[in-house]
């Protein structure tokens, strides 16, 4: 039987090694295609999956809780086929731009390139972050920060830590920090009871996970408290000391802390997508924009996307997702590919519970239009709400003029903890929808590269 010319001329990128990557890796691999995957971490598994340092004495159990046997099985998968030769990994490497079908990486042994003639993004997302004053001292973290310190190094971020924002990863990482015996003083929440009945019904999409996140909840005890209003972090030199709130009555509280963690479910990665020239809609649902495709993922020519990276549905729809853009992949070299039929329907299902997720746990817009003048918004570059005000006044309506009078989003982050709450501030400042704001333009590197990576060697 002669050999498809499809496959031995294509070349397949992969940028993320997360559910997604992996997924997709494994059908591309098992339809007898040599993929090249590149990962910003040093091992397999993406954000929800990382695995620790090597030598680690942390079991799985004690790491991935009920998803153990999932993240042992990707682990597993993942590894076989770099032990085979089946693919090829370059781990601890940034994508840092892409232009004419070539890739701009750095990673340990310095810059290089990687071409491509198809390409599957699988960035996954970051936290999302609604600004309070004082959040820009030392000792505030995202909610993904100190999971990551929990999860690769066995480490709880501060000795009194208070939580505070919305969505599941912040009743997740309550309970793993407690469950690892750190001190945590109080895991506030910004979205009502109201909120989370609101979203109730299309939650039990998924009854399993519901209830699991019910039991995770009550393991918070009295700590965990609804509709609360973030009010200011007190600090000093030495970072933060109290967290100060209102609950849903109206009541101020003071409760001490030495870290904060913080965060409002998740935005997704899109600097890449949007280099790759990817087209943007404004997602109501979730308060971002997000990357346009259809069901399996094409998002261009040769251009497939999967993972929270283009639909913020969670690690299981992140394996879905990446079968998918395989198989369009696939479909479109003129390769036989496994049929989708099955993992589209699981996909409406994730669908169906990631917009009961979004009802529940919502972006608290209207806080952050209030937000006073002297709040950091952006805190690469000290960017207050009153500056970003201020640019409005002078005609900058838009995100991208916003940028180039007030610095928004023009720090190391590149936007991606400032963007969507500077567009609430000037949404609020103009009169507008969030919307109508617009969308910062990514810029290469997306990545901070060091210039010394690109002179010449002595």
């Amino acid at each position: 039987m002669s050999e498809n010319p499809a496959m031995k001329a294509a070349r397949i990128a992969i940028v993320g090694a997360g559910p997604a990557g992996i997924r997709a890796a494994e059908r591309l691999v098992a339809a007898g295609l040599h993929p090249i995957v590149i990962d910003e971490g040093s091992r397999a598994g993406g954000q929800i999956y990382r695995q620790p340092p090597e030598g680690f004495t942390r079991s799985p159990a004690e790491l991935y809780g009920p998803e153990a046997g999932k993240a042992s099985a990707l682990h597993s998968l993942f590894q076989a086929m770099v032990a085979d030769g089946r693919l090829t990994h370059h781990p601890a490497t940034s994508v840092i731009a892409l232009r004419d079908h070539r890739l701009h990486i750095l990673g340990p042994d310095g810059p290089g390139t990687i071409v491509y003639d198809r390409l599957i993004l699988a960035t996954g997302a970051s936290d999302r972050v609604a600004p309070i004053p004082g959040w820009q001292n030392a000792g505030i973290y995202t909610l993904g920060a100190m999971q990551i310190a929990l999860k690769a190094q066995g480490l709880a971020l501060g000795r009194r830590i208070v939580l505070v924002g919305s969505g599941p990863l912040l009743t997740l990482v309550g309970a793993q920090l407690v469950k690892a015996g750190a001190a945590v003083e109080a895991v506030l929440d910004t979205a009502t009871w109201r909120d989370q009945a609101s979203g109730f019904g299309d939650l039990l999409a998924r009854p399993g996970l519901a209830i699991r996140g019910l039991g995770l909840r009550a393991t918070l005890g009295r700590r965990y408290r609804a509709g609360v209003v973030p009010e200011r972090i007190e600090a000093n030199e030495n970072g933060p000391i109290a967290l100060h709130w209102r609950d849903a009555r109206g009541r101020s509280h003071r409760t001490p802390c030495d870290a904060v963690g913080m965060g409002w479910h998740l935005k997704a990665e899109t600097h890449l997508a949007g280099l790759a020239g990817c087209t943007f809609d404004y997602s109501e649902r979730w308060h971002q924009w997000l990357p346009r495709m259809n069901a399996l993922g094409r998002a261009g020519e040769g251009l497939y996307l999967a993972g929270d990276g283009a639909r913020l549905l969670g690690a299981d729809a992140a394996e879905v997702t990446g079968r998918l853009a395989a198989s369009a992949c696939l479909q479109d070299l003129g390769i036989a590919a496994p049929s989708v039929e099955t993992d589209l329907a699981e996909l409406a299902r994730l669908e169906r519970f990631a917009a009961g997720l979004a009802r529940a746990f919502p972006w608290p817009a209207a806080r952050l239009r209030d937000l006073a003048d002297d709040t950091i918004i952006c805190r690469c570059e000290n960017v207050t709400a009153g500056a970003i005000r201020e640019a409005v006044s002078r005609g900058a309506d838009e995100a991208n003029r916003a940028k180039s009078l007030s610095r928004l989003g023009m720090g190391r982050c590149q936007g991606r903890y400032c963007e969507l709450a500077g567009a609430e501030v000037i949404a609020g400042a103009a009169s507008c929808a969030a919307k109508e704001a617009g969308r910062l333009r990514p810029q290469a590197p997306i990545r901070p590269a060091p210039i010394a990576a690109y002179l010449p060697k002595s």
